[in-house]
């Protein structure tokens, strides 16, 4: 049981766990906060954290802490461990690689801890939530499972793997009934080119892996120097995006750009030497957490603006 546990914990690739609970957490709890009770227009620049359903906003926030990782990657470790096999980065924090014993209990854990949840925040929400969460785990899912295989599917690899982030945001948004204006619009567009952008520097280190695997991407078909090229544009248009946002938003501009300047030192980088990208996704890993820490500063002061 240890084991099977242990297992199931690298798999679930815990450094990565906040990155989908923050978002719907933030969406949901500052949309929640306001809106007060009676569902009327809340008075401009107000918050009111006692309207927040906190029972919802904790069930979410473990939701997509921790159940929607273990889906997301579990399901992934299994259905790609013959190309796992051949990739050196493999078997730490960067991603698990699983011996076979443990594919079938990965399968049913995912299953078995994502349902009850998935229940109860179709049941507290509306159709229109009930949509978002469909479309969010129907990525998790197409994104590694045979013959759906998105991951397959150059640049749809892409938008699939940025949906796994972004998702959860839009579901807290719509779950708490937010109004989706322009500002807002433009700061999921960021968000959403800044996942893609990611997403597919991720990739380019696994280029060679993947081909002898047999595994298609938008890195493997437009090869790494197009790759980190199409990165570097999509993190510069994130930052763009982010000017159009309420103040401060147009401060977190400088977040994108500082991904854009990590990886613009592969900006010529061949196939052959694309597996030293890896240096610069270790990067991308810490950058994460101090991208984390400056979003929360800035999200903190906007609500004293408004407060």
């Amino acid at each position: 049981m240890t084991a099977t546990l242990r297992a199931l914990f690298w798999s679930s690739r815990p450094l990565s766990w906040i990155n989908t609970a923050f978002p719907f957490a933030a969406a949901y709890v500052l949309t929640a906060a306001s809106t007060p009770r009676d569902g009327a227009a809340a008075p401009a620049g107000s918050f009111d954290f006692s309207t927040v359903p906190w029972l919802v906003a904790i069930v979410g926030f473990v939701f997509f802490l921790v159940p929607y990782n273990l889906a997301m990657y579990g399901i992934n470790d299994v259905f790609d461990y013959e190309s796992d096999l051949r990739n050196p980065r493999k078997g730490g924090v960067e991603g698990a690689l699983l011996d076979r014993g443990m594919h079938r209990p990965t399968l049913v854990a995912s299953v078995v801890t994502t349902v009850p949840f998935l229940v109860f925040l179709v049941a507290v929400g509306g159709p229109l939530s009930a949509l978002v969460l469909a479309v969010s785990m129907f990525a998790v899912v197409a994104y590694s499972a045979p013959r759906l295989r998105f991951k397959e599917r150059p640049f749809v690899d892409s938008v699939t793997s940025s949906t796994h982030f972004v998702s959860p945001a839009v579901f807290g948004l719509v779950l708490a009934g937010a109004d989706f204006t322009p500002a807002l619009w433009s700061l999921l567009g960021a968000f959403f080119l800044w996942g893609m952008a990611s997403h597919a520097f991720g990739a380019v280190q696994d280029v060679l892996a993947d081909r002898e695997g047999g595994i298609a991407s938008t890195a493997t078909v437009i090869g790494a120097r197009s790759t980190v090229r199409l990165s570097v544009v999509a993190y510069l248009l994130a930052g763009v995006l982010m000017t159009f946002t309420d103040w401060p938003g147009p401060l977190a501009a400088l977040i994108p750009v500082g991904y854009a300047i990590s990886c613009a030192p592969w900006w010529n980088v061949a196939d052959a030497d694309a597996e030293g990208v890896n240096k610069g996704w270790r990067r991308f890993l810490t950058l994460n957490f101090v991208s984390g820490f400056l979003t929360t500063m800035l999200l903190i002061w906007w609500v004293s603006l408004r407060g």
